[in-house]
């Protein structure tokens, strides 16, 4: 990755580090934002008594630790892995994933379009991008969801447009999804021909998914751009389909599965 941070981290904050070496009471890493070193304890390994540290961590992994002390005059950063939570950790790996996406796009760009260097096109548009944004992915977001035109951040027209292009391409607009069971029954001679009609109804409903559970079960999914009209795509997909069961005689039932 081409992304890093000048300077160290702050206290509390959670970084990428790979495991260099591992001591009888200590494990050393490289911190990856940062191009710095780091130690964490055999105590911030993880809770409890620990008789082999190696169980525990391997040299040349990838770890998500959180940041303890930073010594700047000595040169010393205390981090812990047992400190981080699951739902931390995965949200920095996602956090990179993203930004290595985002750097293959910029490397695509340079080398398939520009014909020029991926990281020379890097540093040319990151530091006008990092002025207003942390991560080159949270640009990328604004091009896609607010239609960013970067050169309102000074970049120049053509590279801009190039950028802008394949960014629209390899990032979707983010979703949301809401979810539940529909229940129908037809007691008609033609009833598997009724519900066939009402499923075909409500997922003519924008960003809806349906899928047969089973004995008359259906597990019906609405996305969309935010919480609001899921739920209202939601409700008018699941009223299409009981609306027809119900007129022919038959019952329909919606139950919602995750508020």
């Amino acid at each position: 990755m081409f992304y890093r941070k000048d300077g160290y981290p702050e206290e509390g904050e959670l970084v990428l580090c790979t495991v260099l070496s591992i001591k009888y009471h200590s494990v050393f890493v490289g911190i990856n934002e940062y191009r710095k070193k780091g130690m964490i304890h055999i105590s911030e390994v993880a809770p409890g008594r620990i008789r082999n540290i190696r169980d525990y961590v391997k040299q040349g992994k990838v770890v998500v630790c959180k940041v303890l002390r930073v010594d700047e005059k000595k040169g010393h950063v205390d981090l812990s892995l047992r400190r981080v939570n699951d739902s931390q950790r995965r949200n920095k790996v996602n956090q990179i994933k993203h930004e290595k996406k985002s750097e293959s796009i910029v490397g695509y760009v340079a080398s398939q379009e520009l014909k020029i260097e991926p990281e020379k096109l890097y540093n040319k548009i990151g530091p006008k991008i990092f002025k207003n944004y942390e991560f080159l992915f949270q640009c990328f977001e604004d091009v896609v969801e607010k239609d960013l035109k970067l050169t309102s951040l000074g970049i120049d027209k053509k590279t801009a447009e190039k950028l802008e292009e394949v960014i629209k391409l390899r990032i979707k607009p983010k979703e949301v999804a809401v979810e539940g069971e529909l229940n129908l029954i037809s007691y008609k001679g033609n009833g598997v021909e009724i519900i066939k009609e009402s499923l075909k109804q409500a997922d003519k409903v924008k960003g809806t998914e349906i899928r047969y559970l089973g004995g008359g079960r259906y597990k019906i999914i609405v996305k969309a751009k935010d919480y609001k009209k899921a739920e209202s795509r939601l409700e008018e997909s699941t009223k299409q389909a009981i609306k027809i069961v119900t007129e022919n005689n038959g019952q329909g039932k919606f139950i919602r599965t995750n508020k």
